[in-house]
């Protein structure tokens, strides 16, 4: 039982730490799916969407401090109560997600490792039971260092942790975990590869036969029954490949103009997935970062989920010097995690990613 102890203690203290750095490295990204989870649909608590922001952090902190509490076996009954309470809510909202199909990805790991409902609920279930295997041998979970090294650490680890989680809010990510990251052509993580898998779908076929409904499943062709046919449903039972980059279109009054721009040998993309939530300040940073882009030769366009009309109003009122073009917002959300923020992309290659506090680090090439 000793040794059942330690070995869950240091399975169960590393896995919280490294999902809480993970998430603490994007926690933008992290209150967007708490944001889905609040939603109207999901938890119904359309109440806490405006905070989803300061809950992520605090979260993704207080899950980073029990991984260091466990390991240093610091404040026992605290961090193991702390553990099972959110062990036991979070196995409850995978579950929520897995079996009704709200949520198709907790957010537990970010973007760094993909999840499927069911695969985080398995995930929670086995932490769950680990972390009741630390009940049963607690006597057995002594303070690795002494009390003021302890403290020390702790203090260190809380300061370093809202420090780091503090910087990236300020800027980006430092690590980039979403395929948009600098380097990545865009048309390349859009294409299909020939001998990629497809999706497999189970057709029910329904007939009447002798005045019965007769329910006959195939995979897509069309059964040979001697009866009526009422009616069809369709089932993806094995989803196929899926580009890292989907769903991505760069739309102008209805048309999609998105293969056209990523043939431009140097554009500049500035989003913002929502105009009406955008820093006001920011823009006038846009405006001037947009200017130096137009002089040294670049394309410059936007691209937002917002109106025409709320476009309008920011161009006018920042006098900037290009037009907004339609993107889907969570597309949006999932290329860069500012609100605004400008993207460098050479050939289709994206070669600068930069928050609005950081636009004075833009470098634009003079040379054709």
């Amino acid at each position: 039982m000793k040794y059942i102890t330690h070995l869950s203690r240091i399975l169960v203290g590393v896995l919280f730490l490294v999902s809480g750095f993970i998430k603490l490295n994007d926690p933008v990204g992290f209150s967007f799916k708490l944001e889905e989870y609040f939603s109207l649909g999901v938890l119904d608590l359309p109440v806490l969407m405006p905070f989803a922001l300061a809950i992520a952090f605090f979260v993704v902190v207080f899950e980073v401090l029990l991984g260091v509490f466990l390991l240093l076996g610091y404040q026992l009954k605290f961090t193991l109560w702390s553990l099972l309470s959110m062990i036991v809510f979070f196995t409850f909202l995978t579950f929520y997600s897995a079996y009704f199909n709200k949520v198709t990805d907790c957010g537990c790991f970010g973007d760094a490792i993909k999840l499927t409902p069911w695969e985080s609920f398995t995930k929670d279930i086995i932490l769950l039971i680990l972390i009741l295997l630390l009940f049963s041998g607690k006597k057995y979970l002594n303070i690795l260092l002494p009390t003021s090294w302890t403290k020390g650490v702790v203090v260190l680890s809380f300061l370093g942790a809202v420090s780091f989680g503090f910087w990236v809010l300020q800027h980006l990510p430092a690590i980039d975990f979403r395929p948009y990251k600098i380097g990545v052509h865009i048309p390349s993580g859009m294409s299909v590869p020939d001998n990629a898998p497809k999706s497999i779908y189970e057709y029910q076929w329904v007939f009447e036969v002798n005045g019965a409904e007769k329910v006959i499943t195939t995979q897509k062709e069309y059964p040979n029954v001697d009866g009526t046919f009422l009616r069809v449903t369709t089932e993806k039972i094995q989803e196929g490949y899926v580009p890292p980059i989907h769903d991505f279109t760069i739309e102008q009054e209805g048309v999609d103009q998105t293969e056209s721009l990523m043939m431009v040998p140097k554009l500049v993309m500035v989003v913002a997935y929502d105009l009406a939530k955008s820093n006001p300040q920011a823009f006038e940073k846009v405006a001037q970062a947009t200017l130096k882009a137009h002089n040294a030769g670049y394309e410059v366009i936007g691209m937002s989920a917002s109106s025409e009309a709320q476009a309008a109003e920011v161009i006018e009122k920042y006098g900037l010097g290009f037009d907004f073009y339609f993107t889907d917002q969570t597309t949006l959300k999932t290329i860069v995690r500012s609100n605004p923020a400008i993207l460098v992309v050479e050939h289709g290659t994206i070669t600068q990613k930069r928050h609005y506090n950081d636009f004075e680090l833009l470098e634009f090439n003079t040379t054709n």
